[in-house]
Order: C-alpha cells, then structure tokens, then sequence
C-alpha cells in the first residue's frame, strides 16, 4: 500500500515496519522461502493486519520494485540512449545509494529482477529515439543488450564483494557498453 501521507500515524508506522522486516528477511533468505507468518511474526502484527494492506507478499514486493523503478526512471528522465554513459554511472550510483537490499532483488536471477527491467524499459521508451532507424525488432535486442550487459557486470562485481572501486566499475562497464552501441548508432 502506497503511502500518501494522510493515513494515520498507526498505518504508516505499521507499513514501515513491515517493509523494514521484508527488506531484513529478504536479506537473510531467498524470497520464495519467505511466508506471510514469518514476516508477520518479525513485524510483531497479526497476518489479518498484513493482509489488510497487501494481497501477497508478490504485491509487497512489486509495490517496492515499482518505487524504485520510478525513482530512477525520473533520476533519467532527461537523458536519452545516447547517453548510455550517463545512464551507466546512475545506475551503478543508484545501486550503490540503495544497498543491500536493493543489490539483493537487482542481482537475484528471476522474475524479481525482470519487473524492474521491464518498469524502467518502459518508463524510458521515450528515451529511444536514437534507435527510431531500427526497426521495433532491433531495438528490441539493443536494448537487450545494454540491459543484460550492464546487469550481468553489476551482478559480477557484488558476487565479487566490490573489488573494484564504484568509479572504476562504472569507466569500465561504460567503456564496453558504450563503444558497442556508439557504432551501433553511427552505422545506420
């Protein structure tokens, strides 16, 4: 349940508390071995009261994806796919600003991951532009590509416990990206 600031201080405290509880659950399990009465059981509130405020522990989750989804969509929101760079740095500088929990849903191989691609690919349709010489098909895989690139190197480096100075991650992941779609862009 999305906050809008008019609900009683009771619900709000009672939201964040459960949302506090997933994110440590989520941290300490795979999400599939999470269940309504742990997560209740760790918030201190009745499964009744969760379920007043979510369906599932899915809506839980999407409702967390979907706000970060568009935070960064709007953190973006001006830059364009030629902007790849840019895009790159604020993605990795997201992250980073995130933590674990965030690193935990971006990094786990599942339909956890895919919502949050599929938010932001769709909240920044707008941003292609660059790629309207292709056709719908061969957008489709470039952005595949940079998607999949930037995430697997992401995934790479916190499996790797962030070896790799944050900078550093974000010269080299540009580097690779960004020289790959630049012909891309200058070859049609």
């Amino acid at each position: 349940m999305k906050l809008t600031g008019k609900e009683d201080l009771r619900v709000r405290r009672t939201l964040e508390a459960i949302r506090r509880s997933f994110e440590e659950l989520m941290l300490e399990k795979d999400f599939e071995k999470i269940t309504v009465t742990e997560l209740a059981g760790r918030t201190m509130i009745n499964k009744k009261t969760f379920y007043t405020y979510y369906p599932s522990l899915d809506d839980l989750l999407a409702e967390i994806q979907d706000e970060l989804s568009e935070e960064f969509a709007e953190r973006t929101k001006d830059y364009t796919f030629r902007d790849i760079d840019r895009l790159t740095r604020e993605f990795f500088l997201f992250s980073e600003e995130k933590g674990p929990f965030y690193e935990k849903i971006t990094c786990t191989d599942s339909i956890i991951r895919n919502r949050m691609i599929r938010n932001v690919t769709k909240a920044n349709d707008r941003k292609y532009s660059d790629l309207k010489q292709y056709t719908v098909y061969e957008q489709n895989l470039i952005r595949t590509f940079a998607n999949s690139a930037t995430l697997s190197i992401y995934k790479q480096w916190i499996e790797d416990g962030k070896k790799v100075p944050v900078e550093r991650i974000i010269e080299l992941t540009t580097t690779m990206i960004d020289d790959g779609l630049k012909q891309i862009i200058r070859n049609r």
